[in-house]
């Protein structure tokens, strides 16, 4: 007979579950955040993979983990600090302990914290021990969530030890599932089409589901269940996208419009290979995805693509950026629509590779041989990542030049509601191949935009030259007068400010008349936005504006800047678009930026806004 419980609503949670890498944390979190997106809620995911994939089992370097914020409102980050923890083991409850609520939730799988367990994870005591005071900020749960796999397991005898173990992550997903009354059929229905060939395992995953399920309903392990109502979303149909399927989709939709096929070519190097393996898998919509041997050879093997009248599309993280560079470069002289995504991760070389930052602006911005300018643009959201790919093929193909998208690990893995558009009301966009042959010449320009027109290879009397060496303006010659390059420079640098008449000005958000206005770009937004509210509710204000467009900057942001008493600029590194802000329109800058592989909290920049705020006032 089931236990009455009592059922508490609540506005909004963030929950984390956290274990070793190889016990299906993503998938948990994910199948969990499919039925937040089911029950309406807002959400955003943020996956945290650990930087040593094969580290021993056990250890704190191994730990991977899966946070999720959901609520009955607008939210606009995962959350700082979770108020549920799931713990597989000792080393998941090391690494985030510190990091959860006091008084939150946490709920630990017993089974795991044995003495050489606790020994590897670091702890001088067990933590879950009455006399130990580790946990005492918290409300605990210790389930043996191992032994009550095994025993929901026990009847399936031709299944062996360690396959049953494996099912432990959807006994321990049945649990929060319960306390938070989420229903259990999406759950299925995943596990159904995942390993509808493989019924065995398809039956362990479902009978170790509903027994956490039931178990919560039938024992008084949580005394509280919750419900989070549904937020007030704008009516249409949604889906839970991250962003590598956003990516993906939206280069499909630019590629429908634009009646091109896509050539995405890639080597594989997190966190840009969920990219190329998601267009992979895509192969009916004319996509063309190539895993090439190394980065030149992707990049080069896209110009190609470029070049033969195709979408040339090629990927990576900072690292293969970096190899990159020549044939970027190349793409430059020869303006041709080459699109670049540069799904940033933390750290020099192969640094942080699973952790997130936005250390790549520099490189994108100046960080190519000579003056070489090209388009820079950065999503702001896992959803925005649809939006920002088509724009990226509209802007390479209409100027003729390439495109470079600095998206972020955090933003290529993390989830959230989607309203899926109306492909109708995307614009078509014009490929403008030439095929008349009067009058043409390789280099000759659009008044316009200052592109040079785009020819298909083997177009009949269109023939012309290609390489790498300096081009003689309009007719392509091959040439070292100095005049010329100084020429070609000078117009391949002015194409792409041209673009400033071509993208929306920046807007503001948050209180148009503050003195405070926050500058950030890519993914900072959610911490803005969240910050905003926190200094709305004291009475305080603060204006927010965030940039899509790097390279040219929208045309107002000077205007926009200078409206405001003080400018703090916020990122994730070291303060590169702080710099490249006081250089260019020489204004005084705070700045907020961090390295550590991690969102900015709201607490953090709540704290540094409240501090600009009383300088301001003081002086």
């Amino acid at each position: 007979m089931a236990v009455e419980k009592q059922l508490e609503e609540l506005e909004m949670v963030t929950v984390k579950f956290a274990g070793d890498s190889g016990d299906g944390i993503q998938i948990t979190g994910d199948q969990f955040g499919n039925t937040t997106a089911i029950a309406g809620n807002d959400f955003s995911t943020f996956p945290d993979f650990p930087s040593e994939i094969r580290a021993p089992l056990g250890t704190t370097y191994g730990v991977s983990s899966y946070q999720i914020q959901f609520a009955a409102k607008d939210i606009f980050t995962p959350g700082d600090t979770p108020d549920v923890l799931v713990c597989f083991n000792p080393a998941a409850l090391k690494v985030n302990m510190s990091t959860v609520n006091k008084g939150g939730i946490i709920v630990v799988n017993e089974d795991e914290f044995v003495p050489k367990n606790l020994k590897k994870a670091g702890f001088d005591s067990d933590p879950l021990d009455p006399e130990d005071t580790t946990l005492q900020d918290f409300r605990v749960h210790k389930i043996p969530i191992t032994t009550l796999t095994l025993k929901a397991l026990e009847d399936m005898e031709e299944m062996g030890h360690q396959d049953k173990l494996r099912c432990k992550n959807f006994l321990a997903l049945g649990v929060v599932s319960w306390l938070f009354q989420r229903p259990l059929e999406p759950i299925e229905n995943f596990l159904s089409k995942k390993f509808g060939k493989k019924p065995l395992i398809l039956e362990a995953n479902t009978k170790a589901l509903h027994a956490g399920y039931n178990m919560c309903d039938t024992m008084e392990i949580f005394p509280i269940m919750y419900k989070i109502p549904a937020a007030k979303l704008e009516p249409g149909t949604y889906r839970n996208i991250n962003g590598a399927l956003a990516t993906s989709y939206g280069l499909l939709a630019a590629a429908e419009k634009i009646e091109l096929p896509i050539v995405y070519c890639g080597y594989p190097i997190t966190p840009a290979s969920e990219v190329l393996h998601t267009l992979a898998a895509l192969k009916q919509f004319d996509v063309a995805a190539i895993q090439t041997e190394d980065e030149i050879a992707a990049v080069t093997m896209a110009l190609g693509a470029a070049y033969g009248g195709s979408l040339g599309i090629t990927g990576s993280s900072g690292p293969g950026i970096a190899l990159k560079i020549e044939a970027i470069n190349l793409a430059v002289m020869t303006e041709l629509p080459l699109i670049i995504f540069n799904f940033m991760r933390s750290g020099i070389s192969t640094g942080m590779p699973t952790k997130t930052e936005q250390g790549d602006l520099a490189m994108a911005l100046f960080g190519r041989p000579s003056d070489s300018h090209l388009i820079v643009l950065a999503p702001e959201s896992a959803s925005d990542c649809f939006w920002i790919s088509i724009e990226a093929v509209r802007l390479a193909t209409k100027y003729m030049t390439p495109v470079m998208v600095l998206s972020e690990g955090f933003l290529i893995n993390a989830s959230e509601p989607w309203k899926l558009p109306d492909i109708s009301s995307i614009p078509k966009m014009d490929a403008r191949f030439r095929t008349e042959p009067d009058g043409y010449l390789p280099y000759k320009r659009n008044k316009e935009t200052l592109a040079r027109d785009w020819v298909r290879v083997g177009t009949k009397g269109l023939e012309h030259t290609i390489g790498g060496l300096e081009k003689t303006n309009e007719t392509g010659a091959i040439t070292q007068d100095p005049e010329n390059h100084d020429l070609m420079t000078r117009l391949r640098a002015e194409k792409v400010q041209k673009v400033q008449n071509d993208i929306p000005d920046v807007e503001v958000l948050g209180d148009k008349d503050a003195e405070l206005l926050l500058l950030g770009w890519g993914s900072s937004i959610g911490s803005m936005r969240a910050s905003a509210e926190v200094i709305a509710k004291s009475g305080r204000k603060v204006a927010i504006v965030n940039l899509r467009y790097l390279n040219p900057f929208p045309k107002n942001l000077e205007e926009v800047l200078r409206k405001y008493k003080k400018v703090a600029v916020v990122e994730l590194n070291l303060g590169q678009l702080n710099m490249v802000i006081r250089s260019k329109f020489m204004i005084d800058t705070a700045f907020l930026g961090r390295v550590t592989g991690q969102p900015i909290s709201v607490v953090e920049m709540v704290e540094f806004i409240n501090n600009e705020l009383d300088l301001l006032k003081e002086h």
